[in-house]
């Protein structure tokens, strides 16, 4: 991947030089010596790290050819520092794929702990003017499926739970109607009953990047997994959702963390007036269920905008009581905003090719999932951090073009960049700015 200087001058580099310096960039500031493989594993940890991503990122067509690939960059690339040891000699990475797959299903609730860490430091640092919206750390919640392989191991594990209940018993003869509405009726419950990923992502709205995820069986909760990571948002950041993230015991600890949310209400929340237990002021609702009323716990305060998107009027509530913080225009504007997690999950399904995961086994879909979802995520970020060096917006950032970049380098990992390769007019990119926006790491965060 090449990447022409300032003076006009080209310099020309191998590929898998650029991926080492992109990767080695992202864990600049990552400390990974709590993380100690045994005494005679043939990887070590940035090596196992570096694959992983690198198995991510690749276009084969099978998880096992994509692994013997991302090996043999990660040898090449990070040479001494991607061996292990055994018997005290240092030794290339073990070439099974089958050893590969049970290191990461042992280490990879680890690592994407560490790495989820690293990433969020890293976009403090190479993107401090980029973290905020309207004074607020805004992150967007929302959920959606992942289709996996009908295999006993998947549908035991990620099937409704409905599903997975359901036995038949021994012996026991199954009649089966031969009518068209029954076979359409069975159709439709076996599609409803296959093994999906329910997966649920809290977004960072002003760089498009990941923050936090949880994944879980088809039928899982979307607001229990929000519950989940709210203890990893920043103090005071405010979070937006749809209609599905209501209910008092989900907002109540919200605002006990210390944190805002803005959230669209509909028909099934009543929201009440002129409780007086703050003063009175245009637009203050409550949420106060007569079973927590009952209870005689406190109501919780909200202030109401009703937006008018040229049809229906949107109704959000919102904990940010002060119209001087937010005006009614910015909270409609935040909440616009929310819809770019539907890119997102768009990118990551079709343009990343996750629709459908690979792995036939419960615990290698897990973990092509978590991976899948780091890779995406430190590959934007490395890009992300060079488009700001540019001023380029992070609207304009293109994953198709950045992963193009990635798997074109993987690819010709050996070769030099090709010369013939050049910008249009006005930087336009024609392969060339492609290659270096996605790899290219300027040194000190600088062209």
């Amino acid at each position: 991947m090449s990447h022409q200087d300032r003076d006009g001058r080209t310099s020309f580099r191998f590929h898998f030089q650029a991926l080492k310096d992109a990767l080695l960039w992202l864990f600049k500031d990552a400390d990974l010596s709590a993380i100690k493989f045994r005494d005679d594993c043939s990887w070590s940890a940035l090596g196992l790290i570096f694959t992983a991503l690198l198995w991510s990122w690749s276009d084969e067509k099978t998880l096992t050819e994509r692994f013997f690939t991302a090996r043999k960059i990660c040898v090449k690339a990070l040479g001494k520092l991607a061996l292990g040891t055994r018997k005290g000699k240092a030794r290339k990475p073990a070439g099974s794929y089958q050893a590969f797959m049970k290191m990461l299903q042992t280490w990879t609730t680890v690592l994407v702990l560490q790495l989820m860490v690293v990433f969020r430091q890293r976009m403090r640092t190479a993107l401090p003017d980029r973290m905020l919206v309207a004074g607020f750390e805004v992150f967007a919640v929302d959920g959606s499926r992942l289709e996996l392989p009908r295999t006993k191991s998947n549908e035991s594990r990620f099937s409704a739970h409905s599903a997975r209940k359901r036995r038949r018993a021994k012996g026991a003869k199954r009649r089966k109607s031969t009518s068209c509405r029954d076979r359409a009726d069975r159709s439709r419950a076996k599609k409803a009953n296959s093994p999906q990923v329910w997966l649920t992502v809290m977004w960072h709205v002003a760089t498009g990047l990941p923050w936090d995820w949880r994944t879980g069986p088809s039928d899982s909760s979307e607001r229990d997994h929000f519950r989940q990571m709210i203890a990893a948002l920043p103090n005071g950041a405010l979070v937006t959702g749809d209609a599905g993230f209501v209910g008092y015991h989900y907002w109540k600890e919200v605002i006990d963390s210390g944190r805002q949310f803005l959230i669209r209400v509909g028909s099934n929340v009543r929201l009440l007036k002129k409780l007086g237990y703050v003063r009175q002021k245009r637009n203050i609702v409550y949420l106060w269920p007569d079973e927590v009323a009952a209870k005689r716990l406190p109501p919780v305060v909200l202030r109401l905008v009703v937006v008018h998107d040229g049809r229906d009027p949107c109704y959000l509530a919102t904990t940010v009581l002060d119209e001087k913080r937010l005006t009614d225009r910015q909270l409609a504007d935040i909440y616009r905003l929310r819809w770019g997690i539907e890119v997102f999950y768009r990118h990551f399904k079709q343009t990343v090719e996750r629709r459908k995961l690979r792995s036939k086994s419960a615990d290698n879909a897990q973990v092509e999932a978590e991976w899948s979802l780091l890779g995406l995520w430190a590959m934007a970020l490395h890009a992300q951090s060079v488009l700001a060096a540019d001023g380029v917006p992070a609207r304009r950032l293109s994953v198709a073009q950045v992963l193009y970049a990635y798997r074109r380098a993987m690819r010709e990992y050996k070769s030099h960049p090709d010369p013939e390769r050049k910008q249009g007019r006005n930087g336009a990119e024609t392969g060339t700015q492609r290659d270096s926006t996605a790899c290219h790491v300027p040194p000190d965060g600088r062209r």
